[in-house]
């Protein structure tokens, strides 16, 4: 489970094993106690999923998500190979 980055204690991740076939880039988020979440990258930064995060901590999350896309997605592409 490779960690991007960590921020406020949450850590921004993936799973080694995304699915066969693999889906899109995106990047998981969690906080020991306060809920995970998942997030497509495109076409716009969005939840897929979530559950124990608050209204205020999502839109955090969705701002640090898009300030830090290209290295979420460079980092995915390193980790997985390839660049579609």
């Amino acid at each position: 489970m490779p960690i991007v980055f960590t921020e406020r204690g949450f850590r921004f991740y993936f799973y080694s094993n995304e699915g066969d076939p693999r889906e899109p880039p995106h990047v998981h988020v969690a906080k020991r106690g306060a809920g995970d979440a998942k997030l497509w990258l495109y076409p716009e930064v969005r939840f897929a999923g979530r559950s124990g995060i608050d209204a205020r901590t999502q839109r955090w999350i969705i701002g640090v998500v898009e300030e830090r896309r290209a290295e979420i997605e460079k980092a995915w592409y390193e980790h997985f190979g390839g660049s579609d």
